[in-house]
């Protein structure tokens, strides 16, 4: 039956009744009097079906009360819309069930956090690599339990856009990768993941490249010694060996080149968790590098644009050594009758460190993969300017150590400018 019959029904049937009462009120003589306790008959039923919903109600499994007219179809309709919100609550429940038991069939730890950041739910991988135990912790604050500061201080800045690497320590050094993702209303979940068998395969390979290359240090210097002494006597030799001992020479040279840039990568590796806490002078670095680069390449220009004053907080030899290997690339890709344009100033709360050269550009396609190690644009070109391939993660290493970040922007035929981007809590900005 269509809403509007049902409601015509019913006033058909309040109708009936008041008029019945007026009727009755007629026959005694009494009409208004008829009239007013066919209208009290009338609100004196609806409270009873009132109340009938309101008992049925307060009982959620009992099945609906008898009833007839608009109170009938009232009850229908309320059981089908209960019927309904049941089904879907089983249906989510059913979902959040699914997904317990995936996580919890997990090796990663996983741990549900509500709004306040009190655990609403762990996995078993969460015991083994947090120490929390469910449902023991439930209603704990997480930051109460994991008491690592790296940890504090990654989940109160809720910026989640990084993983975290933490050391959670013990008789044997456990190394994790923390990921938040937020879900709900301010819910949170806490992804924890056993990266130590990685972290101490990359610290053996940190390891043997730096042995390896401090090894080949001491028979490289007497190779290229000898070479040095033989062709400084090159007079004595005959003309078809000189070039090759210039050749080789030349090698030597890049190797030790390399041999340098993989010790001093391997160095700021080990120590870049270390917080440096000395104030930089970036201009003053800037005009020692600028004077260094006059002496080594007296035909080229480099300017300093410097639009702020403010000093970094960090090391000196690494920011020196990031900047210095910039400003070399753009020397390298650039004309010789182009300037390299080095600039320090402030955009909006960072502080901009920017070496802009006038070379050939970069395809965006190389853009994500010019801080990998011994990456290469062009084999031939790099081969040609003598470069070891290790700079640019050099600099991605220094910036990572500093809290900063590196932007690459590149045109094709017309230049590329390298950006280190330090935040304010890097720089004393006194401009």
């Amino acid at each position: 039956m269509g809403a509007s019959k049902v409601w015509f029904t019913e006033l058909r049937r309040v109708v009936i009744v008041l008029l019945l009462g007026m009727f009755l009120g007629w026959i005694f003589g009494r009409p208004p009097i008829g009239l007013g306790l066919s209208v009290c008959a009338v609100l004196i039923h609806w409270f009873y079906q009132l109340w009938r919903i309101q008992e049925w109600l307060s009982q959620p499994e009992t099945v609906p009360p008898e009833g007839y007219g608009i109170w009938g179809d009232v009850f229908d309709r309320i059981y089908h819309l209960r019927r309904k919100e049941k089904e879907a609550r089983q249906q989510l429940q059913s979902t959040v069930d699914y997904l317990r038991d995936s996580f919890a069939s997990m090796r990663d730890g996983t741990v549900m956090v509500d709004e306040m950041g009190a655990i609403a739910w762990s996995n078993e991988a969460a015991e083994r690599l947090l120490g929390l135990r469910y449902p023991d912790d439930s209603g704990q604050a997480i930051l109460n339990l994991v008491r690592v500061p790296e940890f504090h201080k990654y989940f109160l800045a809720l910026d989640y856009s990084q993983s975290l690497l933490i050391n959670i320590g013990g008789e044997v050094d456990l190394f994790l990768q923390i990921d938040v993702t937020r879900f709900g209303e301010g819910e949170r979940l806490v992804f924890a993941r056993d990266i130590t068998n990685v972290t101490r395969m990359e610290q053996m390979r940190r390891d043997f490249v730096a042995n390896v290359s401090h090894e080949l240090r001491t028979p490289l210097t007497v190779i290229t010694g000898y070479l040095g002494t033989i062709l400084d006597n090159s007079e004595n030799l005959e003309p078809r060996y000189i070039k090759p001992l210039q050749q080789m020479s030349q090698q030597s040279a890049r190797m030790e080149s390399l041999l340098k840039d993989l010790l001093w990568l391997s160095r700021i590796e080990s120590v870049r968790n270390i917080e440096q806490h000395e104030p930089v002078d970036i201009t003053g670095m800037l005009e020692e590098i600028r004077d260094e680069l006059n002496n080594s390449h007296p035909d080229r220009t480099v300017d300093l644009e410097i639009l702020c004053s403010a000093k970094i907080s960090g090391d000196l030899r690494e920011l020196h050594s990031a900047v210095s290997n910039l400003v070399q690339n753009a020397i390298k890709y650039s004309p010789d009758s182009a300037p390299v344009i080095v600039r320090w100033e402030r955009v909006d709360n960072q502080c901009h460190l920017s070496v802009r050269d006038s070379g050939g550009g970069i395809a965006p396609a190389h853009l994500p993969r010019l801080t990998e190690r011994f990456y290469r644009v062009d084999d031939s070109r790099s081969s040609a300017t003598g470069g070891t391939g290790l700079g640019l993660a050099i600099v991605k290493h220094v910036a990572v150590a500093h809290n900063a970040t590196l932007d690459i922007q590149s045109t094709l035929g017309v230049g590329s400018n390298f950006v280190l981007i330090f935040s304010c809590s890097q720089a004393a900005l006194r401009v």
